[in-house]
């Protein structure tokens, strides 16, 4: 017979605060209290309290719950927390400014690629990436980057786990011979590239940061409009400004290349 986990008032503010990511900024209690199997009461209840401490705010004509203007003040303190982030930020604006897309810095986490850092491109036609934004590791070009580059234990394991791969678009890899297959070719490339996989009509390049041991920290990558991205001479352009980045950004953080070494 199947136990119900009790949870307590502090674990079901938590579980209504993660219901809120960037492909679902915005909720109502009812549809909340479906999503999440808490009585509507409930949610109205801990959404309430959440509110008059700015951790979410209510649409007064939708009456719709998104979060508060409290997170803002993580934000710093969340970069702050990740030492790469500090390091990187130079090179991530040098690289939005040579090539004018979105740049943004990920980790995993658990399962997901998450986005640690981002610098958004000025241009009105751009791809955004918030900070803290999620995706699976088999999705995408920076989630597959990192996956490409993570310590082979690790990364067999993950894959081994994997028993469906759920499709976000029509180009995602579904596959898990073929995902294989691609990960190796990332490997032996230096970058991954992927359109469409994720959202339809955004094209990604990505590259590894290393630390001093040559292990994976980061990846590091641009998030670049479809339209911008078929153009072979400007994602050719990007794919050299990205690497150069990338590289730059391992050598600060203490990794030292074959390459490095051999001109000592």
């Amino acid at each position: 017979m199947k136990q119900t986990v009790r949870l307590n008032s502090v674990e079901k503010a938590l579980r209504i605060l993660v219901s809120f990511q960037a492909d679902r900024p915005a909720w109502g209690v009812r549809e909340l209290s479906t999503h999440l199997g808490f009585s509507p009461a409930t949610v109205q209840r801990i959404l309430q309290v959440l509110k008059a401490n700015a951790f979410v705010a209510q649409d007064p004509v939708s009456r719709q719950y998104r979060l508060g203007v409290v997170f803002y003040t993580f934000v710093h303190a969340l970069k702050g927390t990740y030492p790469i982030t500090r390091a990187g930020q130079p090179f991530l604006q040098q690289l939005m400014a040579a090539t004018g897309e979105t740049v943004h810095l990920n980790i995993i986490e658990g399962e997901d690629r998450v986005c640690i850092d981002t610098v958004e491109s000025p241009q009105a036609l751009k791809a955004s990436m918030p900070i803290g934004s999620r995706s699976p590791l088999y999705a995408g070009g920076s989630s597959k980057c990192l996956l490409a580059f993570w310590d082979p234990e690790l990364r067999e394991r993950y894959l081994k786990s994997l028993s469906i791969l759920k499709p976000f678009t029509d180009r995602t890899v579904t596959d898990s011979e073929a995902l294989r297959r691609e990960l190796a070719e990332i490997a032996a490339r230096g970058y991954a590239a992927s359109l469409g996989e994720r959202n339809r009509g955004l094209g990604s390049l990505s590259a590894p940061v290393f630390d001093h041991h040559g292990q994976l920290l980061a990846t590091m990558s641009l998030a670049i409009p479809e339209i911008r991205y078929q153009d072979a001479a400007h994602r050719n352009f990007c794919i050299k400004k990205l690497l150069e980045a990338a590289r730059g950004l391992s050598r600060v953080m203490g990794y030292e290349s074959d390459e490095s070494a051999a001109r000592r």
